[in-house]
């Protein structure tokens, strides 16, 4: 599995799913950074077979519009501290990946996943 973190997550997640064993990339180290924009982003992974991590609604929409990004990770989780985000991955880690293999839309929200599409 490869991901797309969002500009909106830290970094520190981008290394957690590094430290797991995937190839994971954060907009910091895009060459536009955090500036890049969400149809850059889409085109990112799309064509690279990432899966965006994000907490931007605007995925999803253009998701049902579009059917682009191919896959989506949506953070729900409301205002956390990054701790508690990374706490979060942590305890949902098993769960979030089994679902990405085998949806196009999964929702981390405080207290479980959901399954979209």
């Amino acid at each position: 599995m490869k991901f797309l973190v969002d500009a909106q997550l830290p970094k520190r997640l981008c290394d957690l799913l590094i430290s797991k064993g995937f190839d994971a990339i954060h907009t910091l180290h895009l060459p536009k950074g955090n500036l890049t924009s969400d149809g850059e982003l889409i085109e990112i992974a799309d064509s690279g077979n990432r899966i965006i991590i994000t907490k931007d609604g605007d995925f999803l929409d253009n998701y049902l519009l579009h059917g682009s990004p191919k896959k989506l990770l949506l953070v729900t989780t409301g205002n956390v501290s990054n701790n508690v985000l990374i706490d979060l991955f942590e305890r949902y880690y098993d769960q979030i990946t089994s679902q990405l293999n085998s949806n196009s839309v999964v929702e981390l929200s405080s207290s479980e996943i959901l399954v979209h599409f």
